[in-house]
């Protein structure tokens, strides 16, 4: 029988810090909150929860999609949380080439002034101890650590104002068609152009099966285009897409969102476009005037988010319901 050599090279190690002006609690609660890192953090895309135990110290087994180096990469994480010792510990269990490990850790702690020093560690290892991938990965950490930090200070420091910034609202129809014909209508986005009056242009690549990166221009009321980049993360078993703006209107600082189909039982489906915008106040005086109020940005988002997307459903339910007639 072989003798098998175990790996016994040290994994590569990384600090980062930020000092936060927010309380200990505000900071570890935005940490803890999984369900809003895509509007917290920068390189997150879509986090589900696969798996978790309160009893057994907060523990949380997470599927994570995120971008290092300009490429979509997801992988799965067991995390431990623990609010009494203000850390949040965690370890990929099946990660993504080229990384062959990485773990690390949170921790905060409260400083006399009331504000609060934010530390993340990463350790890592590349598949093979590649010296090529472990520069990568070097990168994509440290990029991506100094884009969270920045970020969790941003949204931390909002305090009570974060409520008046941060909504989500949807849009339904009811489809007399199948739950595939809706999905596909809104999967095939490289067709929109064709399909969609407000869509001018849309340019999609799809590098992998359903990882989706999105260049669009929106034509609004008045004729004016927009441009935005998003990336979708495609679930055909789920019949969902969820998506990430990268590039966002001015008035916003960060767009998600989600395309929802669900079978009634009864022969239809409902289609569902969920939004969770936050505003940038800065962005909301520039777009809309210094007098400009959050509450009036908030209906003028509303409004102009929600009228493309119902418009979306509308198509979508003209061609389900095209297909199953056959016409």
């Amino acid at each position: 029988m072989a003798t098998v050599t175990p790996d016994t090279s040290a994994p590569h190690v990384t600090e980062h810090s930020v000092t936060v002006s927010a309380p200990v609690s505000t900071v570890y609660d935005l940490i803890a909150d999984v369900s809003a890192w895509p509007q917290v953090f920068g390189p997150t895309v879509h986090v589900e929860v696969i798996e978790e135990a309160p009893e057994s110290g907060g523990e949380q087994l997470l599927r994570i999609w995120a971008i290092a180096n300009e490429q979509v990469r997801t992988w799965t994480s067991r995390r431990v949380l623990d609010p009494e010792a203000r850390s949040i510990t965690f370890q990929q269990v099946v990660p993504a080439a080229p990384v062959a490990s990485m773990g690390g850790a949170w921790r905060l702690e409260p400083v006399d002034d009331g504000t609060t020093r934010v530390v993340l560690l990463h350790d890592y290892r590349a598949v093979g101890d590649d010296p090529a991938a472990e520069e990568l990965i070097e990168q994509a950490v440290d990029r991506n650590s100094r884009s969270e930090l920045a970020a969790l200070k941003n949204v931390a420091e909002l305090g009570a104002a974060r409520d008046e910034l941060h909504f989500t609202f949807s849009d339904s129809e009811s489809v007399a068609g199948a739950a595939g014909d809706v999905y596909a209508f809104l999967d095939r986005a490289d067709l929109w152009p064709e399909r969609l009056p407000h869509v001018a242009r849309l340019d999609l690549t799809e590098d992998e099966p359903g990882i989706q990166h999105m260049d669009m221009d929106t034509r609004s009321l008045d004729g004016s285009l927009h441009n935005t980049t998003s990336v979708r993360v495609c679930f055909e078993d789920r019949q969902m897409i969820v998506y990430k703006q990268l590039r966002v209107p001015v008035a916003m600082s960060g767009h998600t969102g989600r395309w929802v189909i669900e079978s009634l039982g009864d022969g239809t489906v409902k289609a569902t476009s969920w939004h969770t915008v936050t505003l940038d106040p800065e962005g909301v005086r520039s777009a809309l005037g210094p007098e400009a109020t959050l509450a009036e940005a908030r209906a003028l988002v509303r409004k102009a988010l929600g009228t493309n997307s119902s418009t979306t459903l509308r198509h979508a339910k003209q061609f389900a319901e095209d297909t199953r007639a056959g016409t």
